[in-house]
């Protein structure tokens, strides 16, 4: 340990005895200073971040460290010292990381001297320190990464313009890899693929404020592989070609090998860990809840979110972009690479534009922009396209945002609640596009048609309805891999498992009159059972091959997980009431009719909030007339929502009582409601 701080202190001292530190340190403040204030335009967006002073750094970074490494070794050898220093009493590893955390040392005093624009930030405005804190650990991590290879070239020549350029070739490759210009020319899984190996990709995630362990490994690995390469090049210098150094050259690289693949394999088996994550902002923003991602679970196809963002927009609402494209990434990187997200400038891009307007609908908001001089109104793009498989929806500018008055006059807006908006989106076009292969193939269940018939009594029209039926459940039964079954039992057969007494009793079943003047009666009715649950299935228009599968459809969406399936109705308790003399009065609660109209489509069940939470299963909470309610009833409608559920309340802000005097109506204000809640 001596003899590698010893080698710091030999390193930061000819750093610094010469223009060298000064020359390094100047041209990134320099840059860094450009690129803030000028290339990023700070005071222009208005925001309170400081993203500009990272959005330019990996790049930077590249230029910057093949400067300050391109000497680290070329020098020593052609000056003729590399041959001393190999004789010191030190091990080529001491050496190796001598050099390399003085060259960190130095990219580190380089960031400290960044920090008073944070600091100047956060006195003019509420700056988030969690995405600061993240961009100079991943600004770190990076540098570390870039020192090492250009270490590792420098070791590998003498002459130090070839370091310098192929450090920046080779530092210019990972990042460039993992870009978009890069990805986008591939498919999904390899362009998923490429985003892990590339270094700039990785940077954004931990630049937002989230540190994820994957990332951290992934720039500790890059950092220990080209240091090791750095060893095996110094020891290679030591090396004779006789046979008696051939066992221990064999054994060296033989190690080399087996740490550069080991590290390869402990990335290779974090990658599907995405729990590992520290999420830094202080409203926990890239935080996915467990809803959004049990959707993202249940994607059998490609989705798609493209934000269309005008650069020249209002200046209230260029602030929210970064916030809707970090939470546009964590979409994507939460779908296991099933997410494809897009950024575009209709008006830079005619094409993308033709195609919002013409294909989805999405017109150009009209704004009006003043300043100091002059006022004018732009037509400006501020929309989320939402686009999976044939079904797409769009977010548009007033279901984004909201805006809310202040003293001062000033409008302050903000996005709304953008997960729960997305969420709900994406689980509206899934639902609307899923295919009966892929429900079939998402279910765990064993699914089975069955139709009740009596082939003997049908109507005329109705002769080849069986047929038809039983051609669409077969077709279904050969492409579903064994998890779809279909029966056709004759009810009136003889010998037949179930009777018409049964099918009442089982499923509510009673047969159709053939006509108003006969007493001849039919059965043409197919149940669907998905498990233990059974479904009546109700052809819509002429049973034809289409109507028949639609159903077929219609009820596997209402059985699958993660789709609209069951609706959670929490009606208030019934206080019985008595008159005067003492007898108890009828309720005028009934909630009968909202009961049959939503069983038609879902499944229904009344929910109790009493214990502070709303059943897991349930998609939809439905508050009828909520009044008297609890402090827990009212927590546990606010905690779904939270995460991302639906709620639907009818509400009043009167109610209808009898009056126990004069036995008539009377009406009465509702206390206990959700009026605080609903307030904010």
């Amino acid at each position: 340990m001596k003899q590698t701080l010893s080698l710091v202190r030999k390193e930061l001292n000819s750093y610094f005895g010469s223009p060298m530190a000064l020359i390094f340190v100047g041209a990134f403040l320099a840059a860094t200073l450009f690129t803030f204030f000028w290339a990023d335009a700070f005071f222009a967006r208005g925001v309170a971040d400081v993203r500009p002073l990272f959005r330019w750094m990996p790049i930077l970074m590249i230029f910057l460290v093949a400067a300050l490494t391109m000497r680290q070794w070329s020098e020593e050898q052609q000056s003729g010292t590399l041959e001393i220093l190999l004789t010191l009493p030190a091990r080529q590893v001491q050496l190796v990381l001598g050099k390399y955390l003085a060259a960190m040392a130095l990219v580190a005093v380089a960031l400290g001297l960044t920090l008073f624009l944070p600091i100047t930030v956060g006195l003019l405005g509420n700056l988030d320190w969690g995405p600061v804190v993240g961009g100079y650990v991943a600004a770190l991590l990076m540098a570390s990464a870039y020192v090492a290879i250009g270490l590792f070239i420098s070791s590998r020549t003498n002459n130090q313009i070839v370091a310098l350029i192929m450090t920046v070739v080779v530092s210019g490759l990972f990042y460039l890899v993992g870009s978009s210009g890069v990805t986008a020319f591939f498919g999904d899984r390899v362009a998923e693929v490429l985003r892990a190996i590339g270094s700039g990709s990785r940077f954004e995630s931990i630049q937002r404020g989230v540190i994820d362990l994957r990332d951290l490994v992934y720039y500790l690995s890059l950092t220990g592989l080209f240091l090791t390469l750095n060893v095996v090049s110094l020891d290679s210098l030591r090396w004779s070609r006789g046979a008696q150094t051939r066992g221990y050259r064999r054994a060296f690289v033989l190690t080399a090998v087996l740490v550069a693949l080991n590290l390869a394999a402990l990335n290779v088996w974090l990658y599907p860990l995405k729990a590992a994550r520290l999420d830094l902002t202080s409203q926990r923003e890239y935080s996915l809840s467990p809803t959004t991602l049990q959707l993202l679970g249940t994607l059998q196809e490609p989705l798609l979110l493209r934000g269309y963002f005008s650069e020249r927009t209002h200046p209230l609402l260029s602030p929210l972009v970064p916030t809707i494209r970090d939470m546009l990434e964590e979409y994507r990187i939460a779908s296991n690479g099933r997410v494809t997200v897009e950024i575009v400038d209709p008006a830079k891009d005619p094409e993308k534009e033709a195609e919002a307007t013409q294909t989805y609908g999405i017109q150009p908001t009209p704004l009006q922009v003043a300043d100091r001089y002059a006022a004018s109104v732009v037509n400006a793009y501020f929309d989320i396209l939402v686009r999976y498989g044939n079904q797409y929806e769009t977010l548009g500018f007033r279901d984004l945002i909201e805006v809310q008055p202040t003293r001062s006059g000033q409008p302050d807006v903000r996005l709304r609640n953008l997960e729960y908006d997305l969420t709900r989106t994406i689980k509206r076009v899934v639902y609307g596009f899923q295919s009966i292969d892929a429900m079939l193939a998402a279910s765990t269940d064993p699914v089975k048609l069955t139709l009740y018939v009596t082939p003997s009594t049908l109507p005329g029209p109705l002769k080849s309805a069986p047929d038809t039926i039983k051609t669409v459940a077969d077709s279904i039964q050969e492409s579903s891999g064994g998890k779809f079954t279909f029966e056709m039992v004759d009810v009136d057969a003889p010998g037949s498992s179930v009777t018409r007494k049964d099918l009442f009793e089982k499923f509510g079943l009673q047969p159709i009159a053939v006509s108003l003047f006969s007493s001849d009666t039919y059965y043409l009715h197919m149940v669907l059972q998905v498990g233990s649950d059974a479904h009546l299935l109700f052809p819509s228009g002429d049973l034809t091959e289409a109507s028949v599968r639609n159903a077929i459809e219609a009820g596997l969406k209402r059985s699958t997980s993660g789709f609209l399936k069951v609706v959670g109705v929490w009606t208030p308790p019934d206080q019985p009431q008595q008159d005067m003399f003492g007898q108890q009065l009828p309720s005028l609660k009934q909630y009968r009719s909202i009961y049959d109209q939503l069983q038609q489509d879902y499944q229904v069940r009344p929910v109790q909030l009493s214990d502070g939470t709303v059943p897991a299963d349930v998609d939809v909470l439905v508050v009828i007339a909520p009044q008297g309610m609890t402090d827990k009833e009212r927590y546990a409608i606010d905690q779904y929502l939270m995460r991302g559920g639906s709620v639907v309340v009818a509400a009043g802000n009167y109610v209808l009582s009898i009056d126990q005097m004069m036995g008539g109506l009377a009406v009465q204000p509702v206390t206990g409601g959700l009026d605080e809640l609903l307030a904010h």
